[in-house]
């Protein structure tokens, strides 16, 4: 007999699981900056270089991303917060006051992030209330220094890493 999780204790019980943030961003058909916060990345394949992302099906920005073909995947700083609760927002211009720049590749890259990957679209996949998103990695670039900006039990968090 399977076992009815309560939403709240699942998301709880996880939450215990520190993941970074990411922002996933694109210029949409009008060259207008389309972008979400993301805590669902990883690494997936070396060969090919492919990434993976989790984006909730309830998402309104995922679907002009998608058209797109093409995102980046910006790493977030602790010094985003602002921009993550922006990213996070729905309803509003996401990017006002963000620092951010087009690039090559027709993505949208955060200023001061610590790795930005620049990805074409791969495959979707439905799971539950998300969707299974795998990008083609077309380029990456990585800063020296600083702390990612982490989620940890519901909130904001940082770690320090030598």
């Amino acid at each position: 007999m399977e076992r009815l999780i309560e939403p709240t204790v699942f998301r709880d019980v996880l939450g215990r699981f520190a993941s970074g943030i990411t922002m996933v961003a694109t210029l949409d058909a009008d060259g207008a900056p389309a972008g979400l916060a993301c805590q669902s990345f990883a690494s997936l394949s070396l060969e090919p270089p492919l990434i993976l992302l989790c984006i909730g099906k309830n998402s309104t920005s995922w679907p002009r991303i998608a058209a797109a073909g093409r995102f980046a995947v910006s790493v977030l700083a602790e010094e985003h917060r602002a921009a993550c609760a922006s990213l996070a927002a729905s309803g509003t211009d996401k990017f006002a006051g963000l620092s951010w720049r087009p690039s090559p590749h027709g993505t949208v890259h955060l200023d001061g992030a610590l790795a930005t990957v620049d990805c074409a679209l791969d495959a979707v996949h439905e799971a539950g209330d998300h969707l299974i998103v795998t990008g083609r990695v077309l380029d990456l670039t990585a800063r020296e220094d600083g702390t990612p900006l982490l989620y940890f039990r519901g909130g904001y968090a940082t770690g320090a890493f030598a």
